[in-house]
């Protein structure tokens, strides 16, 4: 019988490419808050932003995780709406 070379705690695909999005949507977040004129705001949204992804962090179920990465998206898509109208 052949043995794996996996660690046992290596990702599945789905998991993998799901981790794969939740840093992007992470990476995307950082790079908008840093565009927040205000130095006050834009630490309060980058510690936000930091404190919700490491809650979350160990999350499993794979229907949470689905749910967070559309909460995320539209947390971030209002984020952009509020600094296009700042710029206005």
């Amino acid at each position: 019988m052949a043995v794996s070379r996996l660690p046992s705690a290596a990702l599945s695909l789905k998991q993998f490419l799901q981790r794969q999005k939740v840093l992007g949507i992470y990476r995307n977040m950082l790079r908008t808050i840093r565009q927040v004129p205000d130095q006050a705001d834009r630490k309060y949204l980058r510690d936000w932003a930091r404190d919700e992804f490491k809650r979350n962090k160990s999350a499993t179920d794979q229907d949470a995780i689905r749910m967070m990465i559309t909460q995320a998206n539209n947390h971030l898509e209002e984020l952009r709406k509020s600094l296009a109208l700042a710029r206005s």
